[in-house]
């Protein structure tokens, strides 16, 4: 949409059109369509700094008189200046741990295929009998310490001997173990009842 001709230039980044408040300027009755930072600090205990609101000339006349440097001495200057100010602290490395690390590109010839290899290395393994395991069965499984394709009787042991363990009247009334007795017990009711398992 084009501004009115009687409106020339109406469109600045920042405006804030209808604005309340009037320019924080004074002497000045304009609308305050640009927000300018507080005199000092004006800002609540909860709640945002109060700004100031000016209308286009006096924000123009506002931003002209601000100086980053103002309050610095010179070596702060020349070190704020320099090409690689902040990059001199060390940072931490970014984590992997959220998928797994793909292929390298350079062990393909065709970039579709190592994109391929990457999908097959994410693919969850298969069951040797076809059944179908969702992935909180498999979560299951894994809070069980029993590979995809255990079967219904390695299930029953595996769940016996981890209740041995966790349960506080097998190991001498311990109760830390509660906690990871609780998942166990929730993932065997889960896997009796999957398909996989039934």
């Amino acid at each position: 949409m084009r501004p009115p001709k009687d409106r020339p230039n109406t469109r600045f980044h920042g405006r804030v059109e209808n604005a309340a408040d009037t320019c924080a300027h004074p002497g000045c009755d304009a609308p305050g369509e640009f927000r300018a930072p507080p005199l000092g600090d004006s800002r609540g205990k909860d709640s945002p700094p109060a700004w100031r609101w000016f209308c286009l000339d006096h924000v123009r006349e506002f931003n002209s008189g601000y100086n980053f440097f103002s309050g610095m001495s010179p070596d702060e200057i020349d070190a704020a200046q320099r090409p690689y100010a902040g990059w001199e602290r060390e940072t931490r490395a970014f984590a992997h741990t959220g998928a797994d690390r793909p292929p390298r590109w350079g062990d393909f010839d065709d970039p579709l295929d190592a994109i391929g290899a990457r999908f097959r290395q994410a693919a969850p393994k298969q069951r040797a009998d076809g059944k179908p395991l969702s992935g909180e069965n498999r979560r299951d499984l894994g809070t069980l310490g029993l590979s995809a394709d255990a079967d219904r009787k390695a299930l029953r042991q595996r769940y016996t001997e981890l209740v041995h363990r966790y349960h506080p009247d097998r190991n001498g009334g311990d109760r830390s173990h509660e906690g990871q007795l609780q998942k166990v017990i929730d993932a065997y009711q889960r896997l009796r009842k999957a398909p996989a398992f039934a």
